[in-house]
């Protein structure tokens, strides 16, 4: 991943749950609305595969990750697969510290102060707030106070219609996922739908 890049347009989908079928038109639906950065769950199932068919489909076109990362083998399996960043719900020591000697980027998750206070501590590239949405953009603005040079990733919660707030209030970059990535759309094949919803949060960029 290039962190730079990816400031440009901080916006990432996360995918979860989806069936190895339908990872090439879901891929291909989101680099046509637009989106440059994807990471894909690692507990989902055939996770390893989806990276591996996501990484040949996509090649150049997408800053593809892998999300869920919380133990060293699943890192690894990750990284073998062609992840090129790292996201974990929470701070796992460890694999942070791997990523951050393999200049990896690394994103764990945090909430309290406190735990995004260690997250950033340990080397995280940004913090992810998850889930956001318990506290709202607000929250943002106020941990932006003490610790206005942590950047933070907003998760859970990030709509098209709060997603300038979250900005507004402090944070880097924002996360989507099953809003976006629906279970019934996937089932019934609807990648329009989900180019569409892409559109709507990439629209809103500040």
């Amino acid at each position: 991943m290039d962190v730079q890049e990816f400031k440009k347009k901080p916006v990432m989908g996360i995918v979860r749950g989806v069936a190895l079928e339908h990872i090439e038109p879901l891929i291909e639906a989101a680099v046509t609305a637009g989106l440059q950065t994807i990471e894909i769950a690692m507990n989902t199932r055939d996770a390893e595969q989806l990276l591996r068919k996501a990484k040949k489909i996509s090649g150049s076109r997408l800053m593809l990750g892998a999300g869920t990362v919380l133990s060293m083998d699943t890192l690894r399996q990750a990284l073998d697969c062609g992840a090129t960043f790292i996201v974990m719900p929470v701070l796992v020591k460890e694999p942070v510290a791997y990523c951050l000697k393999k200049k990896i980027p690394v994103f764990p998750g945090a909430l309290t102060p406190q735990e995004i206070y260690n997250a950033w501590n340990e080397g995280a590239t940004m913090v992810k707030v998850f889930p956001a949405k318990c506290f709202g953009p607000e929250y943002f603005r106020e941990i932006k106070g003490p610790f206005n040079e942590i950047e933070l990733l907003a998760c859970a919660g990030v709509t098209p219609q709060n997603m300038r707030d979250y900005f507004a209030c402090g944070a880097s970059a924002v996360a989507f996922g099953a809003s976006v990535f629906r279970k019934e759309w996937l089932e019934r094949q609807d990648f329009q739908s989900i180019a569409t919803a892409i559109k709507a949060y990439l629209t809103q960029l500040p």
